[in-house]
């Protein structure tokens, strides 16, 4: 069912329910509003012939015709009255009943023997219902006569009638106009959920550049706008990204591959001496172990991607770790013909990781090897900044572009000169690099400039350990 069907349902259902029983309500008390005007009219009748009896010396035969003649209210056309002995015998009743036997029944003669005035109804056959009031007149504690006054509920019927019918045609035209504009209003309200519906099925389409125009008014269907657009700019980026990452991965696996195949191919076009195909094989082997990296770093990454990589967190002695790092560095550094040093080192305690931290670091200390000048030098340094602990690997090597250096930490980016066929990478380390500070809410810093060399720092917060 369509939602503007649904809103339309709803509404319509929940205004009937608060007409329906605003109605009854309403109904409700007009008939007892009604009633207590009766009842009104009726103790005030009653009361006018208990004051004439009481003028008259309580005279149980009085004169009708002096009583009508002194009290003409008695004889309205809507009321009639009848007075009891305390036996329950008629001893007056006006000329509008004298057709009707209106007797005095039991429960107002036990409740006129008890001083008190009671109200009654009555209904007889083919006769409008009738509302009576009787009321006692004493003397002395003694019961002396019953005046009992009533009148008929026909006018007060066909009003109740008349109003129940007005209600019953009021509803449901008051309920169809309501409906008809809860429709209308439900449609423009949808009318941007629609327009957000087209643009989902163009997007769905491949067009990832649609974009929603925000009302106005920042009011809800606004706020959706907006929150679709920025969603929309994600998976834009996101796609952008992964299509460029496909790209970047097929190319540095097609390489190596490339090279291992225009090798194999030309060593095999005719026979050669042996170390021609050992020579072969060990570059092929080099390929291979280029390619198995770029492939571990790939799952690596896509695990961490998606939150299966398991790091531990614990406090990590940041200076013991970079001594270790810096051993190992000075042995490779050898095989290069670049000089790793310390530079300045402040004890510093940090809470992560140290396997992943290691790893962080080696990767930055080997890019600045690898970047170096032979015969250059690459120094490591550990400071404690406020509430952070900083370290920095410097090297004075070919440096990097400003513009390439908010591009280094994406996947497979490589600058031109990092490219050359000496300089053998995959792309993937400092983005590993840049995940392992993420995760323990750090960063990685860079200063360079082009053929005077670089400096990542980076920037780890420190915990604070119980005395």
């Amino acid at each position: 069912m369509p939602l503007r069907v649904r809103l339309t349902l709803w509404y319509g259902t929940v205004l009937a329910l608060v007409l329906i029983v605003f109605s009854v309500v309403l109904y409700a008390i007009t008939a007892r509003n009604l009633r207590d005007t009766v009842d009104e009219s009726l103790e005030d009748t009653a009361t006018t012939a208990v004051r004439l009896l009481e003028t008259n010396g309580f005279l149980p035969l009085i004169d009708e015709d002096v009583l009508l003649s002194q009290f003409p209210e008695l004889t309205r056309i809507d009321k009639f009255f009848q007075i009891f002995s305390p036996s329950g015998t008629i001893t007056i009743r006006s000329p509008n009943i004298k057709e009707h036997e209106v007797p005095l029944s039991r429960t107002a003669l036990d409740a006129a023997f008890a001083g008190k005035s009671i109200y009654e109804s009555a209904k007889y056959p083919k006769e409008p219902p009738l509302r009576l009031i009787s009321m006692p007149i004493m003397y002395r504690g003694n019961l002396l006569y019953i005046v009992q006054v009533g009148t008929s509920m026909e006018s007060v019927g066909e009003t109740l009638h008349r109003f129940l019918i007005l209600v019953l045609v009021a509803i449901p035209i008051a309920l169809s106009v309501s409906l008809a504009g809860g429709w209308f209003l439900a449609g423009r309200a949808l009318r941007p959920v629609d327009r957000i519906t087209l643009a989902a099925q163009r997007i769905a389409a491949g067009d990832l550049s649609q974009r929603l125009s925000i009302p106005v008014a920042y009011d809800e269907i606004g706020r959706l706008a907006a929150t679709f657009n920025n969603m929309i700019g994600r998976l834009d980026a996101s796609f952008r990204q992964i299509r460029q990452f496909t790209s970047d991965a097929s190319h540095e696996l097609r390489t190596p591959l490339t090279v291992m195949k225009g090798e194999t191919d030309l060593v095999l076009r005719k026979s050669r001496p042996l170390e021609d195909y050992k020579a072969v094989l060990e570059s092929n082997l080099e390929e291979i172990d280029r390619m198995t990296r770029i492939v571990d770093e790939l799952l690596f990454l896509s695990r961490a991607d998606m939150g299966e990589v398991k790091v531990e967190s614990m406090p990590v002695v940041l200076q013991s770790l970079v001594e270790d790092v810096h051993r190992q560095a000075k042995l490779l550094g050898q095989e290069r013909h670049v000089e790793v040093v310390l530079g300045t080192i402040t004890p510093v305690i940090v809470q992560g990781d140290d396997l992943r931290l290691r790893e962080l670091l080696l990767n930055l200390v080997e890019n600045a090897m690898k970047y170096s000048n032979p015969g250059g030098k690459v120094e490591i340094s550990l400071l404690r900044d406020g509430q952070e602990a900083r370290l920095s690997i410097t090297d004075h090597g070919i440096g990097i572009a400003p513009a390439d250096q908010k591009k280094i930490f994406q996947r497979f980016f490589r600058t031109d000169v990092a490219r050359a066929p000496t300089k053998k990478g995959t792309g993937l380390g400092l983005a590993i690099c840049a995940w392992i500070a993420d995760l323990h809410k750090g960063r990685v810093e860079v200063k360079s400039a082009l053929g005077q060399g670089s400096t990542f720092t980076v920037v780890l917060p420190l915990v604070t350990l119980p005395a």
